[in-house]
Protein backbone atom coordinates (compact mmCIF):
# COMPACT_ATOMS: atom_id res chain seq x y z
CA UNK A 1 0.00 0.00 0.00
CA UNK A 2 1.10 3.80 -0.47
CA UNK A 3 2.77 5.10 2.54
CA UNK A 4 0.68 7.81 4.40
CA UNK A 5 1.95 11.04 3.32
CA UNK A 6 1.47 14.62 4.39
CA UNK A 7 0.39 17.05 1.75
CA UNK A 8 0.53 20.90 2.15
CA UNK A 9 -0.62 24.07 0.73
CA UNK A 10 -1.41 27.52 1.39
CA UNK A 11 -4.71 27.09 2.81
CA UNK A 12 -5.25 23.48 4.11
CA UNK A 13 -2.56 20.70 5.23
CA UNK A 14 -3.84 16.98 4.90
CA UNK A 15 -2.64 14.89 7.75
CA UNK A 16 -2.77 11.52 7.59
CA UNK A 17 -5.71 10.67 9.67
CA UNK A 18 -5.32 9.52 13.21
CA UNK A 19 -6.42 8.70 16.33
CA UNK A 20 -5.14 11.96 17.71
CA UNK A 21 -7.54 13.74 15.26
CA UNK A 22 -10.71 12.28 17.47
CA UNK A 23 -11.69 14.86 19.48
CA UNK A 24 -10.78 17.25 16.70
CA UNK A 25 -12.59 15.32 14.05
CA UNK A 26 -15.82 15.13 16.65
CA UNK A 27 -15.99 19.30 17.09
CA UNK A 28 -15.74 19.47 13.22
CA UNK A 29 -18.65 17.08 12.28
CA UNK A 30 -20.97 18.44 15.21
CA UNK A 31 -21.36 21.88 13.24
CA UNK A 32 -24.45 22.44 11.26
CA UNK A 33 -25.21 19.26 9.44
CA UNK A 34 -27.80 20.16 7.17
CA UNK A 35 -24.80 19.79 4.12
CA UNK A 36 -24.14 16.33 4.97
CA UNK A 37 -27.07 14.98 2.53
CA UNK A 38 -25.17 12.57 0.51
CA UNK A 39 -21.77 11.97 1.99
CA UNK A 40 -21.11 9.94 5.62
CA UNK A 41 -20.26 12.50 8.69
CA UNK A 42 -18.99 11.33 12.47
CA UNK A 43 -21.59 12.77 14.93
CA UNK A 44 -20.27 13.07 18.02
CA UNK A 45 -16.70 11.38 19.93
CA UNK A 46 -17.57 7.57 20.03
CA UNK A 47 -18.93 7.49 16.02
CA UNK A 48 -15.63 9.95 15.08
CA UNK A 49 -13.53 7.35 16.85
CA UNK A 50 -14.77 4.56 15.18
CA UNK A 51 -14.60 6.16 11.93
CA UNK A 52 -11.02 6.86 12.31
CA UNK A 53 -10.42 2.39 13.23
CA UNK A 54 -12.20 1.98 10.53
CA UNK A 55 -10.65 4.52 8.07
CA UNK A 56 -7.02 2.69 9.54
CA UNK A 57 -8.78 -0.71 9.31
CA UNK A 58 -8.92 -0.47 5.54
CA UNK A 59 -5.98 1.43 5.30
CA UNK A 60 -3.92 -1.55 6.67
CA UNK A 61 -5.59 -3.60 4.57
CA UNK A 62 -4.41 -1.46 1.23
CA UNK A 63 -7.90 -0.55 0.54
CA UNK A 64 -7.75 3.40 1.00
CA UNK A 65 -5.03 6.24 2.53
CA UNK A 66 -7.26 8.39 4.87
CA UNK A 67 -6.53 12.04 5.60
CA UNK A 68 -7.62 14.63 8.25
CA UNK A 69 -7.96 18.00 6.63
CA UNK A 70 -6.31 20.72 8.84
CA UNK A 71 -7.19 24.48 8.04
CA UNK A 72 -3.73 26.35 7.79
CA UNK A 73 -4.97 29.36 9.55
CA UNK A 74 -5.44 27.92 12.45
CA UNK A 75 -4.67 24.25 12.25
CA UNK A 76 -8.60 23.22 13.05
CA UNK A 77 -9.52 20.26 11.75
CA UNK A 78 -12.10 21.05 9.50
CA UNK A 79 -13.12 17.52 7.82
CA UNK A 80 -11.62 14.15 6.20
CA UNK A 81 -11.00 12.71 2.71
CA UNK A 82 -9.07 9.65 1.42
CA UNK A 83 -7.52 8.13 -1.87
CA UNK A 84 -9.56 5.04 -2.06
CA UNK A 85 -10.41 1.90 -4.87
CA UNK A 86 -6.82 1.64 -5.11
CA UNK A 87 -5.89 -0.33 -8.42
CA UNK A 88 -2.08 -2.09 -9.55
CA UNK A 89 -1.57 -2.91 -12.76
CA UNK A 90 2.20 -4.04 -12.36
CA UNK A 91 3.30 -7.51 -12.99
CA UNK A 92 2.36 -10.39 -15.13
CA UNK A 93 -1.01 -10.14 -15.98
CA UNK A 94 -3.42 -12.68 -14.50
CA UNK A 95 -6.49 -13.50 -15.72
CA UNK A 96 -8.84 -12.49 -14.65
CA UNK A 97 -7.57 -9.73 -12.93
CA UNK A 98 -7.93 -9.24 -9.06
CA UNK A 99 -7.86 -5.37 -8.55
CA UNK A 100 -6.36 -3.94 -5.30
CA UNK A 101 -3.62 -6.43 -4.99
CA UNK A 102 -0.19 -5.26 -6.14
CA UNK A 103 2.94 -7.14 -7.33
CA UNK A 104 5.88 -7.46 -5.19
CA UNK A 105 6.04 -5.76 -1.98
CA UNK A 106 2.92 -3.92 -0.75
CA UNK A 107 4.30 -1.94 1.72
CA UNK A 108 6.05 -0.04 -1.38
CA UNK A 109 3.65 -0.15 -4.16
CA UNK A 110 1.92 2.71 -5.36
CA UNK A 111 -1.25 2.23 -7.40
CA UNK A 112 -1.98 2.55 -11.49
CA UNK A 113 -5.81 4.19 -10.32
CA UNK A 114 -7.59 5.61 -7.35
CA UNK A 115 -10.05 7.00 -6.58
CA UNK A 116 -10.56 10.42 -4.07
CA UNK A 117 -13.74 10.10 -2.09
CA UNK A 118 -15.18 10.38 1.57
CA UNK A 119 -14.55 13.86 1.36
CA UNK A 120 -17.04 16.11 4.12
CA UNK A 121 -15.93 19.47 5.05
CA UNK A 122 -17.40 21.63 8.38
CA UNK A 123 -19.74 24.12 7.03
CA UNK A 124 -17.25 26.68 8.04
CA UNK A 125 -14.96 26.00 6.04
CA UNK A 126 -17.16 25.23 2.63
CA UNK A 127 -16.86 27.85 -0.03
CA UNK A 128 -13.64 28.76 1.18
CA UNK A 129 -11.27 27.53 -1.60
CA UNK A 130 -9.85 24.93 0.90
CA UNK A 131 -11.71 22.16 -1.05
CA UNK A 132 -10.26 22.82 -4.40
CA UNK A 133 -7.22 23.28 -2.85
CA UNK A 134 -7.35 19.90 -1.36
CA UNK A 135 -8.07 18.16 -4.25
CA UNK A 136 -5.18 19.85 -6.14
CA UNK A 137 -2.60 18.47 -3.57
CA UNK A 138 -3.90 15.30 -3.91
CA UNK A 139 -4.11 15.27 -7.30
CA UNK A 140 -0.82 16.45 -7.51
CA UNK A 141 0.53 13.40 -5.32
CA UNK A 142 -1.30 10.72 -7.30
CA UNK A 143 -0.22 11.56 -10.68
CA UNK A 144 3.43 13.35 -10.47
CA UNK A 145 4.62 11.25 -7.17
CA UNK A 146 2.52 8.01 -7.69
CA UNK A 147 2.38 8.62 -11.66
CA UNK A 148 -1.46 6.84 -12.01
CA UNK A 149 -3.18 6.49 -14.84
CA UNK A 150 -6.34 7.80 -13.58
CA UNK A 151 -8.24 9.50 -11.16
CA UNK A 152 -11.61 8.92 -10.37
CA UNK A 153 -14.53 10.48 -8.44
CA UNK A 154 -18.47 9.94 -8.08
CA UNK A 155 -21.02 11.68 -6.58
CA UNK A 156 -24.81 10.99 -5.89
CA UNK A 157 -26.43 11.52 -9.37
CA UNK A 158 -28.69 13.92 -7.15
CA UNK A 159 -25.77 16.20 -5.99
CA UNK A 160 -26.05 18.60 -8.89
CA UNK A 161 -23.75 21.36 -6.85
CA UNK A 162 -20.92 18.81 -6.99
CA UNK A 163 -21.66 17.30 -10.49
CA UNK A 164 -20.93 21.01 -11.39
CA UNK A 165 -17.99 21.86 -9.52
CA UNK A 166 -15.91 18.73 -10.65
CA UNK A 167 -16.72 19.64 -14.39
CA UNK A 168 -15.79 23.42 -13.44
CA UNK A 169 -12.32 21.89 -12.54
CA UNK A 170 -12.22 19.59 -15.65
CA UNK A 171 -13.17 16.26 -14.74
CA UNK A 172 -15.06 14.36 -17.57
CA UNK A 173 -18.29 12.40 -16.81
CA UNK A 174 -18.13 9.20 -17.99
CA UNK A 175 -21.78 8.47 -17.34
CA UNK A 176 -24.50 7.62 -14.57
CA UNK A 177 -24.89 3.59 -13.43
CA UNK A 178 -28.58 4.34 -12.84
CA UNK A 179 -29.54 2.35 -9.06
CA UNK A 180 -26.50 1.88 -8.44
CA UNK A 181 -26.36 1.60 -4.56
CA UNK A 182 -28.57 3.00 -1.24
CA UNK A 183 -28.17 6.49 -0.54
CA UNK A 184 -27.97 7.77 3.23
CA UNK A 185 -31.03 8.96 3.13
CA UNK A 186 -32.35 5.25 2.17
CA UNK A 187 -33.42 5.90 -1.25
CA UNK A 188 -31.70 4.00 -4.26
CA UNK A 189 -29.51 6.99 -5.67
CA UNK A 190 -27.78 6.45 -9.08
CA UNK A 191 -24.14 7.32 -9.10
CA UNK A 192 -22.46 9.67 -11.71
CA UNK A 193 -18.77 8.70 -12.19
CA UNK A 194 -16.24 10.92 -13.45
CA UNK A 195 -12.45 10.92 -14.15
CA UNK A 196 -9.33 12.17 -15.09
CA UNK A 197 -6.48 10.76 -17.03
CA UNK A 198 -2.66 11.16 -16.83
CA UNK A 199 -2.85 13.21 -20.02
CA UNK A 200 -5.53 15.17 -19.23
CA UNK A 201 -3.83 16.45 -16.06
CA UNK A 202 -1.84 19.64 -17.50
CA UNK A 203 -4.65 20.96 -18.58
CA UNK A 204 -6.58 19.86 -14.99
CA UNK A 205 -3.79 20.99 -13.11
CA UNK A 206 -3.67 24.49 -14.83
CA UNK A 207 -7.89 24.99 -14.59
CA UNK A 208 -7.37 24.32 -10.69
CA UNK A 209 -4.33 26.34 -10.40
CA UNK A 210 -6.08 29.44 -11.89
CA UNK A 211 -9.17 29.16 -10.03
CA UNK A 212 -7.65 29.05 -6.95
CA UNK A 213 -5.07 32.08 -7.81
CA UNK A 214 -7.28 34.37 -9.30
CA UNK A 215 -10.31 33.84 -6.88
CA UNK A 216 -10.85 37.30 -5.24
CA UNK A 217 -11.97 37.97 -1.88
CA UNK A 218 -16.07 37.83 -1.46
CA UNK A 219 -18.39 37.01 1.11
CA UNK A 220 -18.43 33.15 1.63
CA UNK A 221 -21.17 31.24 -0.07
CA UNK A 222 -22.78 27.53 1.83
CA UNK A 223 -21.66 25.01 -0.95
CA UNK A 224 -22.13 21.36 -1.29
CA UNK A 225 -18.62 19.39 -1.36
CA UNK A 226 -17.04 16.84 -4.32
CA UNK A 227 -18.26 13.66 -2.34
CA UNK A 228 -17.42 10.18 -2.34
Amino acid sequence: MPVPVLLAGRSVRLEPLAPHHTEALAVAGAEDRTTYAFTPVPHGLQASHEYIDRALSDQAAGRSLAFAVVRATDGRVVGSTRFLELDYWQGPLVWPAVPGVPFGDPATAIPDAAEIGNTWLSPGAQGTGINTEAKLLMLRHAFETWGVRRISLRADARNVRSRAAMERLGFTCEGVRRAHSRGLDGAVRSTAFYSILDEEWPTVRSVIELRLSSAAPRRRRRRTLIPA
